[in-house]
């Protein structure tokens, strides 16, 4: 059996000295005298060819440990093991463990590869933040290897029922990042999907949605009456009676560039882009609204701008500058103790429509909703222009003619 004493007298010129209690392990000489290196010799499982395995040099690896170690490895090959296999096995493994990113750096990283594709800043920024926000805190630095449903719940749960919303926005963003990570090859597949399964029941969507204050329908003519003709005629007074008698959506009054208007055909075209549903969206423009862009052309800055409402710098107008015209004004809801918003005005028109018979369908298409029956939505060839101008045109009627009595006073708390 190889000894210390034996292994310190090695010479250069010597023969490896073989182990004896370890089959396999042998000393072979080095360039001086009491130095040597240690070979594991062995016959691959997986080739059936003889294979060497470094273990070392002598006297930095001690006999007792090189033993050791070649002990080890003779039970890697009774178990069926190639050892150099085996331990370039483990090497990969440590080294894809070093570059393995935590929830936070994955992420960014996520977060990086797609915020490009967002509609605006303030979405891309809120997709982000809300996972630094309510994320990070609890799981941000674990690696993603080792993240389970239960992470993931215990990061949900102080929002989960308190904001229902927000934590519905927030699990699918975890489960972006972690279906990144598996298209990456760092996990096999998201823990997030059976996240639900840990949590509370969630109040269902009717119960969450918060409806916008709006102006009851019959109350609307008093406000264009009394708030948006009475006094100076400001831009912004303009744009709310724009958006009231289109029904349109406030971002789309408020970006409305004057290639979008044909004042000739009467029609207003959004594009695509600009639209919640990526569909291209036409609205009749009754002659009254011809008539007040004619007037806005005509006065409008010399400033070369597309924007028809643009700020003092030529850019889309705040979107608060709507409703805070509302709040100046004290334009009271259907919602008790709450101001009306711009955004109601399409709650308005919608009830109104309902109220004097007109089609579902008519006034959906007016208000440029999504059509969720995919069947349904298959067949809609037409969005039924001529019947929508008619329809708008009562709309408009019913807004700016409608002075009766029973409508007398009820702003009296509001100017």
């Amino acid at each position: 059996m190889l000894t210390d004493v034996k292994a310190r007298r090695i010479k250069p010129d010597d023969k490896p000295i073989t182990d004896g209690s370890v089959r396999g392990l042998y000393l072979f000489p080095g360039k001086s005298p009491g130095r040597g290196k240690w070979i594991f010799r062995f016959k691959s499982p997986m080739t059936g060819k003889r294979r060497d395995k470094g273990l070392g040099t002598y006297p930095t690896i001690s006999v007792k440990v090189a033993r050791d170690i070649a002990l080890g490895a003779r039970k890697q090959l009774e178990n069926g093991l190639d050892p150099i296999e085996e331990q370039k096995r483990i090497l990969d493994t440590k080294q894809r463990e070093l570059s393995l990113p935590t929830f936070e750096e994955a992420a960014q990283r996520a977060y990086d590869d797609r915020k490009a594709g967002f509609k605006n800043k303030k979405h891309q920024a809120q997709w982000i933040n809300t996972l630094k926000q309510y994320v990070f805190p609890y799981i941000g630095d674990i690696l993603v290897t080792k993240l389970t449903p239960a992470d993931f719940a215990s990061a949900l749960k102080p929002i989960w029922l308190e904001k229902p919303e927000t934590a519905s926005r927030v699990k699918q963003r975890c489960d972006v990042v972690m279906n990144w990570c598996a298209a990456h090859g760092f996990i096999v597949a998201s823990p997030v999907g059976v996240v639900s399964q840990l949590l509370p029941k969630q109040p269902g969507k009717r119960e969450r949605v918060e409806n916008q204050p709006a102006v009851p329908w019959r109350d609307v003519p008093v406000v264009v009456r009394e708030v948006l003709h009475e006094g100076l005629k400001t831009q912004t007074k303009r744009m709310l009676e724009v958006l009231i008698l289109t029904a349109a959506r406030s971002g789309e009054v408020r970006m409305m560039e004057w290639s979008e208007l044909d004042l000739e055909k009467g029609v207003w075209t959004l594009p695509a882009q600009r639209m919640k549903a990526k569909v291209i969206h036409r609205v009749p423009l009754s002659p009254h609204l011809v008539d007040l862009f004619e007037t806005l052309k005509e006065n409008a800055p010399l400033a070369d701008t597309p924007i028809v409402f643009p700020s003092r710098r030529n850019t889309p107008v705040s979107d608060m500058t709507l409703t805070k015209c509302l709040r100046d004004h004290n334009v009271a809801s259907d919602t008790p103790g709450r101001t009306a918003t711009a955004h109601g005005f399409r709650s308005s028109f919608r009830d109104w429509a309902s109220e004097n018979g007109y089609p579902r369908d008519l006034a959906e298409r007016a208000l440029a909703h999504t059509i969720k029956n995919a069947t349904e939505a298959a067949y809609h060839r037409t969005d039924l222009l001529l019947q929508r101008r008619e329809m708008m045109m009562a709309w408009e009627e019913w807004v700016l003619l409608n002075t009766g009595s029973d409508l007398q006073g009820k702003l009296s708390t509001r100017v």
